[in-house]
C-alpha cells in the first residue's frame, strides 16, 4: 500500500500531470515551523496541524461559532472562573493509545507549566498559551489548574471570569496530542524526524524539509473516514508558482494568491475563486527599544507618513480595506469613534519629526516576510512602497528580510527588529485575540511595548458579561493604542484562494482553522 501511495505522489508532482484522485494536492505559502502543538505562531504550521489533530472545541465551517470538538459539551460556574469540559469518548490517537482527560491535562500542562517535565523548555519556546491567554503557570496565570473529575471530564479553574475561554481554547494552536507520543520522541516531537500524533483525520507520513509533508487518511476518523486517501503539502513561497502549479493541476488547491491574480482566476474554466472572510490584520511593528522609536511623536510620523489606502488599493484592489483599527471589520463594534479614519499627512509628519529633534532624518532598518501571508501576499513590494512613504519624510529605510523561522524568532530576541511587518489571523471572535496577542502581557516581547493601562482595560473587557460592557472597555484601548502608535495597521485583507472546478466540500473558515477532510475530489 505505501509503494502505491509513493507511486502516486510521484505521479502528482510530475510536470504537467493531474494529481490522482485518492490524492488532495494543497499548495502551501511555505514550509511549517513545527508540528508540535502550543508551540507555534504561524499559520503555516497551523494549517497542517489542522489536519492532525483536533481541538477541544471548534468552529463550524465558514463560520467563527463554536461547535463540540473533543469535548461534547461544556458549562461555566456562576461566575465563569470555572469551566468544566465532557469529552468525547471511544476516540483514539493515531499511535492507537486513547483519548482521555489523563490526555487533556497532558497537553495543558506542556502548553501551561513552565516546570512540566515533557515540556522540554530550553530547547522550546511555547508562544502560543501567551499569545492566547497572557502568563504561563505562575501568580500572574489566568490558568489556576486543570482538574481530571472522571476519565472524560475535565475543569479549568481560572483566576478571573474569562467570558470567551471556551471560544479562546478552540484555536488551532491548541490540538490535542498523543502523550505516549511525545514522550517517545522527547525534545524531538513536532520536527521532520520525529513527525507529530493527534486524533485528527490525516496522519503523518513523512516531511521533507524545503518540499513538502505527506499526510495519510485517518481511516478510523471519529467525525468520518477523509474523502482523500492522501493529503500532501507542497511548499510553494511564491504566489505566482502556487497559481501555475494550479493551472496545470499538479496542485488541487490554495490560499494567499496575489489580490490581483482574482481576474485571471475567474477567467480560467478550470478554476474557482474561494475568498476568505476577512478576518485579519496587517500591520507594520515598531520597537519602542530603539532610540528614535522611543518617542511617540517618532512613530506617530512614521503612521501619517504612510499612505496606507494608496498602498491597500495597489497592492490588494477590492480584496483589501485600510483603516486605523487592530480589529478586522467583522469586530467594529469594538472601535472607538474618537478614532479617526487613517490619516495620510506627510507634512504633518516631517513636523512632528523635527518637534521630535530630528529635522534631517535619520535611518532605521525594515524587515519584511520571506513568504506570503494572507494579510501580506506580496511582502517585499509592500516594504518598498512603505520605504518610500517614509523616505519622503526623511527616514532612510533599510529593508531586510531572513529565514521564515529565524525571523519570527529574532523578532523577540534583543534588541529585536527596529521595524518589521507581520500580521496576526484570528482564531476565535472577540477583540480579545486580537488586541490580547500584541497588547498583552505576553505580546510584548518584540515591541517593549508594555503599557499597565491597556493591559488592565484588556483584562477588564476579557471579563465583561456583556457586548455593551466590552465596546465601551475596547473602545478606550482603540484610542490608547492608537496613540501609541506601535503597531500600525496597513491592512485588513480578504485572502484569495482558488481550487481546482472538480473540487467541492471546500468551505474556508475566517480563522484559517478548516480541516480538509470533507473535500471531495471528482
Amino acid at each position: 500500500m505505501m509503494n502505491a501511495r509513493k507511486l502516486l505522489l510521484g505521479l502528482a508532482l510530475a510536470a504537467g500531470t493531474q494529481a490522482s484522485a485518492a490524492t488532495l494536492v494543497y499548495g502551501a505559502g511555505g514550509e511549517p515551523v513545527t508540528l508540535e502543538s502550543g508551540n507555534l505562531n504561524d499559520t503555516n504550521s497551523a494549517i497542517v496541524q489542522n489536519q492532525i489533530y483536533d481541538t477541544l472545541t471548534r468552529v463550524r465551517p465558514g463560520t467563527t461559532t463554536l461547535a463540540p470538538g473533543l469535548a461534547t459539551s461544556w458549562t461555566p460556574n456562576a461566575d465563569r472562573t470555572a469551566w468544566t469540559f465532557n469529552l468525547r469518548r471511544n476516540v483514539k490517537f493515531h499511535d492507537g493509545t486513547p483519548f482521555n482527560a489523563d490526555a487533556v491535562v497532558f497537553n495543558v500542562n506542556r502548553w501551561w507549566d513552565p516546570a512540566f517535565a515533557s515540556g522540554y523548555r530550553p530547547q522550546k519556546t511555547w508562544e502560543s498559551w501567551r499569545l492566547i491567554f497572557g502568563e504561563p503557570r505562575g501568580k500572574d496565570s489566568v490558568l489556576k489548574s486543570i482538574r481530571k473529575d472522571g476519565e472524560y471530564q475535565v475543569t479549568f479553574l481560572l483566576s478571573r471570569p474569562l467570558a470567551n475561554f471556551p471560544e479562546m481554547i478552540s484555536v488551532n494552536f491548541f490540538g490535542i496530542a498523543s502523550p505516549a507520543a511525545v514522550r517517545k520522541a522527547g525534545a524531538s516531537y513536532g520536527t521532520p524526524g520525529a513527525g507529530a500524533v493527534g486524533t485528527g483525520p490525516y496522519m503523518f507520513r513523512s516531511w521533507t524539509s524545503g518540499a513538502q509533508i505527506n499526510l495519510a487518511a485517518n481511516p478510523s476518523y471519529w467525525a468520518g473516514k477523509p474523502r482523500s486517501d492522501t493529503l500532501l503539502f507542497r511548499f510553494l513561497k511564491d504566489p505566482s508558482a502556487r497559481l501555475n502549479e494550479l493551472k496545470t493541476g499538479t496542485v488541487d488547491f490554495a490560499c494567499d494568491l496575489n489580490p490581483d491574480s482574482l481576474k485571471a482566476v475567474r477567467a480560467d474554466k478550470n478554476l474557482t475563486a474561494v475568498l476568505r472572510p476577512s478576518f485579519n490584520v496587517g500591520f507594520l511593528s515598531l520597537n519602542v527599544r530603539q532610540e528614535q522609536l522611543k518617542n511617540a511623536k517618532v512613530r506617530q510620523a512614521i503612521s501619517m507618513a504612510l499612505n496606507r489606502k494608496a498602498i491597500v488599493d495597489a497592492f490588494w484592489g477590492e480584496l483589501g480595506v485600510a483603516d486605523n483599527s487592530f480589529v478586522p471589520p467583522a469586530l467594529a463594534w469594538a472601535n472607538s469613534k474618537k478614532v479617526a479614519a487613517t490619516a495620510y499627512n506627510p507634512e504633518a509628519a516631517r513636523k512632528l519629526l523635527r518637534e521630535a529633534g530630528y529635522p534631517n532624518g535619520f535611518t532605521l532598518d525594515l524587515w519584511y516576510m520571506p513568504v506570503s501571508r494572507p494579510y501580506f501576499p506580496t511582502p517585499k513590494p509592500i516594504a518598498e512602497a512603505m520605504a518610500a512613504d517614509l523616505a519622503d519624510i526623511g527616514i532612510k529605510v533599510n529593508l531586510k528580510t531572513e529565514d521564515w523561522a529565524k525571523y519570527l524568532e529574532d523578532r523577540n530576541k534583543a534588541p529585536g527588529f527596529d521595524m518589521y511587518m507581520i500580521g496576526w489571523s484570528g482564531q476565535y471572535g472577540a477583540p480579545s485575540n486580537f488586541y490580547d496577542a500584541f497588547y498583552g502581557p505576553g505580546g510584548t516581547q518584540d515591541s517593549g511595548f508594555d503599557n499597565a493601562q491597556v493591559q488592565d482595560l484588556l483584562t477588564q473587557a476579557s471579563s465583561a458579561k456583556s457586548r455593551g460592557q466590552q465596546a465601551e472597555l475596547y473602545a478606550r484601548v482603540h484610542e490608547l493604542t492608537n496613540a501609541a502608535a506601535v503597531r500600525i495597521p496597513i491592512v485588513h485583507s480578504r485572502p484569495l484562494c482558488a481550487a481546482r472546478s472538480n473540487l467541492t466540500g471546500w468551505v474556508p473558515n475566517p480563522a484559517n482553522s478548516e480541516q480538509f477532510w470533507t473535500i471531495t475530489k471528482k
